[in-house]
């Protein structure tokens, strides 16, 4: 399970700085806020994965 959550934050990330991109090339403020709200969102899970991995070893 651990190797999932590991792989939903980066995808999270990676969603993120997408829609960072696309919000800024598109000039949508919105878009913008969304990404790094994605990205935030991401890089907390990967965070408490490896605050688990930590704790399991």
């Amino acid at each position: 399970m651990g190797a999932d959550d590991k792989l939903e934050g980066k995808a999270d990330e990676l969603k993120g700085k997408v829609k960072q991109g696309v919000g800024d090339a598109t000039d949508d403020p919105q878009l913008e806020t969304e990404g790094k709200v994605d990205e935030t969102k991401g890089d907390l899970k990967q965070a408490a994965e490896k605050v688990k991995d930590a704790f399991k070893n």
